[in-house]
This record gives structure tokens, sequence and C-alpha cells, in this order.
């Protein structure tokens, strides 16, 4: 796997990661609307507990569209991601943030690929260097938001299958959150 990144211990590098398809089993045609619902993807948690110590900050954005439709609250919304936390926790990964983009226009601010998550990223957590972050998601959307802050971008094929590459949005393909993990932690990635 060809490395595209050069990522050192504690050099003040952040980690966004889309939510469902990433970290979670997407549900298809719908959305996870309660914790029951959620169920972390094979890897994930050992995957970013042993790449936490690469990462300054690990932040979640991820667009949540079934509380502007009314299929689920705010209030469901953060329970969700504060049980998931938790498991983070518990597996000793600390996640400094999770952000929500939870309206129905596309053309929210706040909606991938708009930028205005990371702003408020940013705003929360002024050391932030967006030249020296990485955007994890498994939607072109995701890859747009990671290339228009120059961050570095992560595809992964969970649910769209594998893209052609060379793509100008796409700076490593991998199968999964716990590939790309597993690359770092073996310093394939010129670690």
């Amino acid at each position: 796997m060809e490395s595209i990144m050069n990522i050192a211990k504690g050099a003040g590098w952040t980690l966004f990661l889309d939510r469902d398809g990433v970290i979670n089993k997407e549900q298809e045609g719908t959305y996870v609307t309660s914790w029951e619902e959620f169920e972390f993807l094979p890897g994930v948690l050992a995957g970013l507990s042993g790449v936490r110590p690469y990462f300054d900050k690990i932040i979640i954005v991820t667009n949540q569209r079934g509380v502007g439709k009314g299929i689920m609250s705010v209030a469901t919304l953060k329970e969700i991601h504060s049980k998931m936390r938790a498991s983070f926790t518990e597996a000793g990964v600390h996640i400094d943030k999770v952000y929500s983009a939870i309206a129905l226009a596309s053309d929210d601010i706040n909606r991938k690929p708009n930028t205005g998550m990371a702003m408020q990223a940013k705003e929360d957590f002024e050391d932030i260097d967006f030249k020296k972050s990485v955007m994890v998601g498994n939607n072109l959307s995701d890859m747009e938001f990671g290339k228009r802050l120059g961050m570095k971008t992560v595809f992964l094929t969970t649910t769209k299958g594998k893209m052609e590459l060379p793509h100008e949005l796409i700076d490593m393909q991998c199968d999964s959150l716990q590939e790309w993990c597993n690359c770092i932690d073996n310093q394939v990635l010129k670690v």
C-alpha cells in the first residue's frame, strides 16, 4: 500500500472521522435511530486504540438528516453519541468531540461537504491545523469536505465499493477503518 502521509506521534495531527459506514454499520436505506441499532464495525475500537497516540485529537463529523426528517430526536442522537463515546473510553480511546449536521437542506453550512462542522471544531480547538489533519469517510462528500480544508483524505470502501484511482478527492483507499489503522500502527505510512 502506497504511503501518502507522514504522521508522527505527538506532532499535532487531528483525525476527523465520519460515523455511519466508518465507525458503525450503516443502516441501508434508513438511519440508526437508537443505541440498540448501533453496531460497531469489526476492529474499530481496537484499531483506534492503536493509533490514538498519533493524533492529538479525534473528532467525529456526521451528517444526521434523520433528525431533520423527524425520524429521531436530538435527544436520541445525543444518547447514541454519549453511549458510543463511553464505549470508546472503555476501549482506551478518547473522542474529543462529536459534531452532527441535522438540517434537511443540502446547502446547510454544517452538512458535508460544506465545512461548518470543521469550523466549529477549529473554534472549539484553536490548535487544529487542517493541513495536519486526516478525514476518513465512506462517501465522496466526506472526501470533498476534507479537501476543501486541505486535509489528507482516506476513502473507505465499506458501503460504496472501490473508487478508481487516482482520484482528485482521495489520497488513500482502504477496505475498512481497521485496515487503515493497521497501516499506521504497522508503520506503513512513514511514521
